[in-house]
């Protein structure tokens, strides 16, 4: 059997080991050391964003950002619904109600027009969202511009949850600052990777600060252990954020190997009738995190599926889409906007491994098993 092929392995830099050596030489290997802060500063200024807290998840995250914002029981909450459900899980926890409104079909992200018309109803219902959670799906920028103008219509603050598109730009802009509060995820799987990790940006120096306390169990300035709110054990360690300041080094470098692992696929596929590649629409820019696409239905029923099964079959990992957070039996009952695209995309869909470590070898495998199941 060959070597196995991941979706979306680790890539180390080469100045990961420097950093953690300095942590332990200094014995700096808990939730706390010079590494967070310096990780929190370099990631706010790769940004062009005032202020970050380093975090132990991207679902840490959101789910401090909601509590920044007042999300409480009872509370609505719009998602993308075609995301993870580390997106929506956090609504959750808060008590609070998930309405998760479907995606567009230029960026597969949220809908501007599908997200209004939830507003508007729910409103006439007797309850207004209290926060807004849009996914920038497989690192493709959502359609920000209009999405912020719905919200900032109705008052509606907005979590960025950029989790996947740490990299990738809207207009010029980093995505993750063009909400009230951004979030990012560092998982082992993502474009970079502190082992586990996630992080929370924002200009609001307040709502920054909240999130760091909030993240270290709520201690309050006193010397013995004083709380009087309830706190998270979410804070990054040292090592993880040794780890996260060589990824930063070499960022820019994986986003540029993960885009030629994209146009590798799409160069090689493009005189195949029915594959049609997540679009990059104007003015977006995308890290090409996953490197995903969809297969017309002209091409048989559960192609996608069959692709995924003999590419297992010779150790290489492919997934297909997500799943909508409104077909979840966990969400069945939550209420949901759309018109049908993010159900299609689910079961049209496949995301092929993207690893920015791969070879050209990597590549010709892959290519030529797919190539095979789609013209045979």
């Amino acid at each position: 059997m060959s070597n196995r092929i991941y979706l979306s392995p680790p890539h180390m830099g080469g100045s990961e080991m420097e950093f953690i050596n300095e942590a332990f030489t200094a014995n700096w290997i808990s939730p706390a050391g010079p590494h967070i802060a310096a990780f929190e500063e370099e990631l706010a200024n790769y940004n062009g964003i005032a202020h970050c807290a380093a975090l132990s998840s991207g679902t840490a995250a959101i789910h401090l950002a909601l509590i920044i914002l007042g999300v409480t029981r009872g509370d609505e909450v719009i998602c993308s619904s075609f995301t993870f459900s580390g997106s929506c899980n956090p609504i959750a926890y808060q008590g609070a109600v998930p309405v998760f409104v479907d995606s567009e079909t230029d960026s597969w992200n949220m809908n501007p027009s599908i997200l209004e018309d939830a507003i508007k109803d729910r409103i006439a219902k007797g309850q207004k969202p209290k926060a807004i959670i849009l996914v920038h799906l497989y690192g493709m920028p959502a359609k920000m511009e209009e999405l912020m103008t719905v919200a900032r219509k109705y008052g509606i603050p907005v979590i960025e949850d950029a989790a996947e598109a740490i990299g990738s730009t809207y207009r010029g802009g980093r995505l993750g600052t063009f909400g009230d509060i951004g979030i990012f995820s560092f998982n082992g799987n993502k474009i970079i990777t502190t082992s586990g990790g996630g992080a929370l940006v924002s200009n609001n120096e307040v709502w920054v600060k909240k999130a760091r306390f909030l993240a270290t169990q709520a201690r309050d300035q006193t010397p013995h252990y004083e709380h009087s709110e309830i706190g998270y054990n979410y804070r990054l360690s040292n090592i993880c954020a040794a780890i996260g300041r060589g990824q930063l080094e070499v960022l820019n470098e994986r986003v540029q190997q993960r885009r030629a692992v994209f146009d590798h696929y799409t160069q090689t596929f493009k005189r195949v009738n029915g594959m049609r590649f997540q679009p990059e629409f104007e003015g977006s820019y995308s890290n090409r995190w996953l490197t995903t696409l969809t297969f017309d239905e002209a091409m048989g029923r559960g192609v996608n599926e069959r692709i995924r099964i003999k590419l297992d079959e010779q150790n290489i990992e492919s997934r297909p889409l997500w799943k909508p957070m409104h077909l979840q039996p966990v969400f069945k009952d939550a209420p949901f906007y759309g018109s049908g695209v993010s159900e299609k995309l689910f079961t049209s869909g496949l995301c092929l491994p993207s690893g920015s470590s791969m070879t050209k070898d990597d590549l010709d495998r892959v290519t030529e098993i797919v190539l095979h199941e789609v013209t045979s």
